[in-house]
């Protein structure tokens, strides 16, 4: 099993790890690791890995779930031996525009379930850029206009975000921690995770989010579509920075 880091402080770009094994086609599985691996549409992080002792350096090219490890694809780089002391590093510029942006339609879905009672049908993330489909039966403009000045309205609030834990009964006690109007938290996850935007949004989630709403910055919506009778669409846009 590899300790995931990033599950209790996803501010963490740096850590030391080992190399607990080695798969087929050379990936790395380490005995911890901050890289995320993917999920929930948020993609998985990049990076390096720099052999402590030789002082060589992989580039990390994709990551991914094996089990209950987090094997780092290193190309086609002849990788180090089990055992071997490394240092990581996440490309933090990316992360953060990605925690920024997957707290951002966390704020959106917040609010859309908040005001209008609409769940999630979909959703995917780039650094940056996003789009959330919800089961709604109407679409215009000036929703859309109207969705924008509600979602910024709760940046500006500067609410806090907090990571919690919760065993599956306690979970499954609370229907409203799913948005998705399919639950896709897997039955044999025996704990929840849980991220809670203060006064707005409560969810189940296993990705990686700012602290404070603020940090996300000004969230623009900048396109809607009709995916269907009650299938509707809006895409947002980041601001450049952030709160």
């Amino acid at each position: 099993m590899t300790e995931l880091l990033f599950l209790t402080d996803a501010y963490v770009s740096e850590f030391d790890a080992v190399v607990a094994h080695l798969t087929g086609d050379g990936g790395l599985a380490l005995d911890r690791t901050a890289f995320y691996a993917g999920g929930g549409g948020q993609p998985c992080d990049v990076g390096t890995l720099t052999d402590r002792a030789s002082g060589a350096e992989y580039r990390v090219t994709k990551v991914a779930r094996s089990g209950g490890a987090i094997v780092h694809s290193i190309g086609d780089a002849e990788p180090p031996a089990v055992g071997a002391a490394l240092h990581g590093a996440i490309d933090w510029e990316r992360r953060y525009l990605l925690m920024r942006t997957h707290t951002a339609l966390h704020i959106l879905c917040g609010v859309v379930w908040r005001d209008y009672g609409a769940l999630v049908t979909g959703g995917d993330m780039r650094p940056g850029t996003a789009r959330m489909d919800f089961e709604l039966e109407n679409m215009s403009a000036e929703f859309a206009g109207e969705v924008e000045a509600r979602i910024n309205a709760e940046v500006a609030q500067a609410r806090d975000i907090g990571v919690d834990f919760m065993s599956r009964a306690d979970a499954d006690a609370h229907p409203d921690l799913i948005r998705t109007k399919i639950n896709l938290l897997p039955a044999a996850i025996a704990e929840v995770r849980t991220i809670d935007i203060t006064g707005l949004d409560l969810q189940a989630d296993g990705g990686t989010h700012v602290r404070n709403t603020r940090e996300v910055g000004r969230i623009n919506v900048v396109g809607h579509e009709s995916k269907g009778r009650i299938n509707k669409r809006l895409r947002i846009a980041l601001a450049e920075g952030g709160g």
